[in-house]
């Protein structure tokens, strides 16, 4: 197994490391963690105790992983986890914390980019290729879908989903949920219109994006979509759309 670690940095004996993990000056790898095969940890980052992270990673200096929940009532010996996936970034300054619930997770997915001093609380499911612009913040039971973009500085309030590939402009507060595929900016926020260069650039064209063009103009005056074309992006839009919500859902900007 070939690993490189600094002679500063601290690993707990039973910490798991796959193959070519490279360990930073002064980083912490503490019990429970698991990390995942060409995993880079950077200069003083910390993994705390119980933390899964699959291959690839990249985790940037002062990064903190797997800390305690800010929770008042939760209990420092309860079995929580952070499971990570592969191939993601985590920029410096970034912390996300494990979950509340005994054996429950915070999840983050693979390919995404987080930005330096954003954080993924306690709870909360992120999808893959999402990212983080600086200084996001997310609380607690978030959830994240996925190829989705959140601008500098966005907050989002505990409980508020952000479906699928959608796009939220910086500084925006969330406060209830932002639908899939949407431009969702403002204060108070609101859904503006399609998110139109990620749908394209994701290959979403032609019918498909007209599918769902069709599909906003029908909801924004609150009629049924059940009758268009049954793509992949209108079933999605549909499920997710079935889920009930715990925070409501951002209106529209009248176009």
């Amino acid at each position: 197994m070939t690993q490189n670690i600094h002679p500063s940095a601290f690993i707990s004996p039973d910490a798991k490391m796959g193959d070519n993990v490279t360990i930073g000056a002064f980083a912490v790898i503490e019990h429970h963690v698991e990390i995942g095969a060409n995993c880079i940890i950077q200069a003083h980052a910390v993994i705390q105790p119980f933390t899964k992270m699959g291959d690839g990673n990249i985790v940037h200096p002062h990064v903190v992983l797997g800390d305690l929940p800010q929770d008042i009532h939760f209990k420092a010996d309860t079995v929580t986890w952070l499971e990570i996936g592969n191939n993601n970034t985590f920029r410096e300054g970034f912390t996300a914390h494990r979950a509340t619930k005994e054996n429950g997770a915070t999840r983050i997915g693979s390919d995404c980019y987080f930005m330096n001093n954003s954080h993924v609380a306690h709870d909360c499911s992120i999808g893959n290729k999402t990212i983080f612009a600086n200084n996001v913040a997310i609380g607690g039971h978030v959830e994240i879908g996925n190829n989705v973009f959140i601008g500098g500085a966005v907050v989002v309030h505990q409980f508020c989903r952000v479906g699928s590939f959608a796009i939220v402009q910086g500084t925006t507060g969330l406060n209830m949920d932002a639908m899939p595929f949407m431009l969702i900016g403002g204060r108070p926020a609101r859904h503006y219109r399609l998110n139109s260069v990620g749908l394209r650039r994701a290959g979403i064209t032609g019918e498909r994006y007209d599918v769902l063009s069709k599909a906003f103009r029908l909801l924004r005056t609150r009629q049924s979509i059940d009758d268009l074309p049954e793509t992949d992006e209108l079933k999605q839009l549909k499920d997710w759309l079935a889920v009930k919500s715990k925070r409501g859902t951002h209106g529209f900007v009248e176009i």
